[in-house]
């Protein structure tokens, strides 16, 4: 067994451990950071990459945002689509910020590139990583690394470890309160090898069901269509896909291009708080207290800026010895998650066929989106949460 010491623990390099790790380094706090997937995998593994104005801005002011700036894809609007009929949410004009389409996978690249620059520390293919201690003065989170235990000791634990982390069911059931929504659909998602069809992504509702249109490159396109949750891969070959997406995607003007599939998925579908974000000094960030529904393109998003701010919050502490802003972080938090989660899931109801809505949900759908095609006031509503709300 092998000791180590630092400031903050923090369990998982995704996007919410390896920000808060790069933004405690630039204030002089360190922080060791425990990932049980390979460098590779993190770095390779294709997810969401939209951004919103405030996540570009943090990147950017902390000195990880050249590459995106160089290589994302700046958006000024996007489409919503009602049986064949557009409707442009016009950002600029709007709200005057605009979103960033820049993979999850590249975020990762750049943070890991920065904390591993400055000599930060990243321990990857870790197992059996146990906090304990968090109502303590003296937390310790135990692991073992390439075939040595190790316990890390600390002041504080960052658990940004995702929804099947170990973080969350460290804070005792009987102060846990978590609120659950499935719903009765999933994505099936593929990249395909071709150019984007168009320049902005298009969310499209059609009788078939759900579909969008989004971009990974200038030479990638991101595609999904709303399927079954029990749906399996082996039902849905390449004709059939393309099928889908021309049917749902259909509108005058369009044409879809049309290329090799070189990766598919099936995403279940769920809205998930845990409150409260913090117990002691662990404290929950990122998909480790949250799960919001793709549709809104906020998982990444959420992450960030919660590591804003708890990254301000132990800074003071480590600074001068305040505990308010600590104290307060879970609070902070929930108000901007469960504003999230009131958009995401007014998007996902607005855009999917609701298999078991009956006629009065169906009615009220319907009215939902002829107002929204007709409001600026309801366009505006998207536009300020699609772009994001600021954060802290």
């Amino acid at each position: 067994m092998t000791s180590i010491r630092t400031q903050v623990g923090i369990v998982g390099a995704g996007p919410a451990g390896l920000l808060l790790s790069h933004l405690l380094a630039l204030s002089g706090v360190e922080s060791v950071v425990l990932e049980d997937r390979a460098r590779s995998y993190v770095e390779t593994r294709v997810r969401a990459g939209v951004l919103e104005q405030g996540s570009v801005d943090l990147l950017c002011e902390s000195g990880v945002g050249e590459r995106m700036l160089a290589e994302g894809a700046v958006h000024d609007g996007v489409i919503l689509q009602f049986c064949g009929e557009r409707h442009r949410i016009d950002f600029a004009a709007l709200t005057g910020k605009r979103i960033t389409v820049y993979g999850q996978q590249e975020v990762l690249k750049d943070l890991i590139a920065a904390r591993l620059s400055a000599g930060g520390a990243i321990y990857f293919e870790v197992d059996d990583v146990c906090p304990e201690g968090t109502t303590t003065d003296a937390p310790v989170i135990s692991f073992s690394h390439g075939g040595v235990r190790h316990e890390l000791h600390c002041d504080f634990v960052a658990g940004c470890d995702g929804f099947h982390g170990v973080c969350r069911a460290a804070v005792p059931a009987v102060v846990r309160r978590e609120f659950t929504r499935e719903y009765p659909f999933a994505w099936l998602g593929v990249l395909a090898e071709v150019a984007p069809s168009t320049d902005e992504l298009i969310y499209a509702y059609h009788e078939r069901g759900f579909a969008l249109h989004s971009m990974r490159s200038p030479e990638l396109s991101r595609l999904y269509v709303q399927v079954h949750p029990t749906e399996q891969l082996a039902a849905w070959p390449d004709e059939r896909i393309w099928d889908e997406l021309r049917h749902r995607l259909d509108s005058a003007g369009f044409t879809l291009h049309e290329g090799p599939l070189i990766e598919r998925s099936i995403t279940t579908m769920r809205s998930f708080v845990c409150e409260p974000m913090q117990h002691g000094r662990l404290f929950l960030a990122g998909d480790a207290a949250h799960v919001v529904p793709p549709t809104g393109a906020k998982g990444m998003n959420l992450a960030l800026a919660d590591v804003a701010v708890l990254a301000r919050a132990l800074v003071r502490w480590f600074d001068r010895g305040e505990r308010d802003a600590l104290d307060a972080y879970s609070d902070t938090c929930l108000r901007r998650v469960w504003r999230v989660q009131d958009f995401s899931m007014l998007l996902t109801e607005l855009l999917h066929r609701l298999p078991d809505a009956d006629p009065f949900a169906a009615g009220v759908q319907r009215a939902r989106q002829r107002y929204l095609a007709e409001s600026a006031a309801m366009r505006t509503t998207i536009a300020e949460n699609y772009v994001g709300l600021p954060i802290g």
